[in-house]
């Protein structure tokens, strides 16, 4: 089972980055198979698992989902629970770089 978690995860789909006023956007495809080997209680109910619940970043990184820091699960759609929504604050790169930047231009404590 291991070996067909791993050939599904190397499917997964990432769309490109879209974005709006505040966030930027991009989905996650899960191949149909993977959806069906993700543990019952990341549904919204377990009882019959047809759709996702809104997953922590610790959840969607275990199901082998792979992005760079900052992106939030927000949104399940129903007609297609192997979709996921994801978005970020649209100026975080631009954040942390000016975070690091302020960090190392700060003596450092003795």
């Amino acid at each position: 089972m291991a070996n067909k978690w791993e050939e599904y995860v190397e499917k997964i789909h990432y769309s490109e980055r879209y974005s709006d006023d505040l966030f930027e956007y991009r989905h996650v495809i899960l191949p149909k198979p993977l959806l069906k080997m993700i543990p019952h209680e990341y549904f919204q109910n377990p009882q019959q698992p047809d759709v996702l619940r809104l997953l922590t970043e610790q959840e969607w990184r275990g199901i082998g989902i792979m992005q760079s820091f900052g992106w939030e699960h927000y949104e399940v759609h129903a007609p297609e629970p192997h979709v996921l929504l994801f978005r970020r604050p649209k100026d975080l790169d631009q954040m942390l770089t000016q975070q690091a930047a302020a960090a190392n231009g700060k003596p450092k404590k003795k």
